[in-house]
């Protein structure tokens, strides 16, 4: 992703100078870029609202689907909330001081307070950048409930996301998009969000799951989804709401976002089909939940590398991660021992990881990419910067989960529902409706 606030990479488009009215001559924000970012946004936002919720719903069972859309829905409301508040201009503020402005920005922009509909930021204005980004920093947070569905408490979930968005995610988006440590340092490149949300997101995911410990009969009674309806629904709203999540990124609509958008087509296509032909070996029979899994795993290994590898590139990260989440879904979840309930990890951590790694490959221009970030002069290199990050991010990420967590057992006297209450369902037990009422 570029960050405007820092490069002012982009320039009034043409359509945006001809539209523009003579009174606002002297204005820098483009209407056309203003209103691709917009609808990027907005379609940003479809993947919370509805998409996670639904896609990670139709996973659990019956009598803990409410409990899932209600999580989705309020940490939505919460990040937006906080986002405000000082999320984004500890992002995308530009601290003072090299060091602090290494890991944070500052409060320049504290409460929104100053933006106007006049403050640009770039050829946008600053509240679309600000809408554009929440959307992102909303999402990242409601991939961590599907690792803990089914037996966290409300409260010490709320608790944790705050935690975890704050010492977290603000941070890592900084020293990713902000021009902080991971960006100017070791030069990695992540255009939409391979190490700030997906490899964020996951760990964060992991160790909830291994606080929490594994659901009641996990292993030995039925566990399988209650609608692959609503899970195939809500992947379909995801990889909609994905062209908003990597094409937008460019915050302009030209050839970098076409290119973009294309293989937010091509990988998970290719991941699909990787997963499924591997399932069809290893378990004998293709599935829906396989598909929906696989296009998932692909949306998530491209993310990171989306702007900066060939269509060529993009289809054999694709495949890659395809057959890889298969693997960690059956074969390293069960070495980890962890009952990650829906696959958070397997799918955005490995997924994720992959596409950050082979970011570093695949823009070599002799594979069909851009070419390197400017510090790096071969794939080694490249690669060396793309391994770093990966590190860097599960390290912070790993020890701000683990406090998060182990505070929210002190504070609400554990992280996890009674027994009683988790065997009759969160619907009713936590939020005293059922999702569904049937005669």
């Amino acid at each position: 992703m570029k960050n405007i606030l820092r490069t002012g990479l982009f320039s009034t488009s043409v359509l945006g100078s001809a539209c523009a009215f003579a009174d606002d001559a002297a204005s820098s924000v483009s209407t056309a870029d203003n209103g691709f970012v917009m609808i990027c946004a907005a379609l940003v936002i479809l993947m919370s609202l509805p998409g996670i919720g639904l896609f990670y719903g139709g996973l659990v069972r019956a009598k803990n689907m409410l409990s899932v859309l209600v999580q989705s829905l309020v940490i939505f409301a919460l990040i937006f909330v906080l986002w405000t508040i000082y999320g984004y201009t500890l992002s995308f503020g530009t601290n003072g001081s090299d060091f602090i402005n290494g890991f944070m920005g500052n409060f320049d922009k504290f409460m929104m307070f100053g933006v106007t509909p006049d403050t640009e930021n770039g050829t946008l204005s600053d509240l679309t950048f600000f809408a554009f980004q929440g959307a992102f920093a909303a999402i990242s947070s409601c991939l961590i409930i599907g690792a803990l569905a089914e037996r966290i408490k409300f409260s010490a979930l709320i608790f944790v996301i705050a935690f975890w968005f704050t010492f977290s995610y603000i941070p890592l988006c900084h020293m990713v998009w902000g021009g902080g440590y991971i960006d100017s340092a070791w030069h990695a490149y992540d255009f939409a969000g391979g190490t700030v949300v997906h490899i964020n997101a996951a760990v964060c995911a992991l160790v909830g799951a291994v606080f929490l410990g594994k659901r009641i009969g996990f292993g030995r009674e039925n566990m399988t989804p209650h609608s692959l309806v609503m899970t195939m629904i809500g992947a379909s709203l995801l990889w909609i709401g994905w062209f908003g999540f990597n094409a937008g990124s460019e915050l302009v609509a030209d050839g970098t976002s076409a290119l973009a958008f294309a293989n937010t087509v091509v990988a998970p296509s290719a991941a699909t089909l990787a997963w499924l032909v591997a399932e069809w070996v290893y378990l004998g029979k293709p599935s829906l939940l396989g598909a929906c899994s696989g296009a998932i795993a692909g949306l998530v290994a491209i993310t990171p590398a989306c702007a900066f590898v060939g269509v060529g590139g993009a289809m054999l990260i694709g495949a890659v991660a395809g057959v890889v989440c298969l693997w960690s879904v059956h074969v390293l979840k069960r070495m980890l021992k962890v009952d990650d309930a829906l696959d958070v990890f397997g799918v955005h951590g490995v997924g994720g990881i992959i596409g950050a790694l082979l970011s570093g490959v695949f823009c070599a221009p002799a594979l069909g990419g851009v070419g390197y970030k400017e510090g790096w002069e071969s794939i080694m290199g490249q690669f060396t910067g793309q391994f770093a990050s990966v590190v860097i991010s599960v390290v912070w990420c790993g020890v701000v989960s683990v406090l998060a967590f182990y505070i929210a057992g002190k504070l609400f006297s554990g992280i996890r529902v009674p027994m009683d209450e988790e065997r009759e369902g969160l619907d009713l037990t936590s939020h005293g409706e059922r999702a569904y009422n049937l005669l």
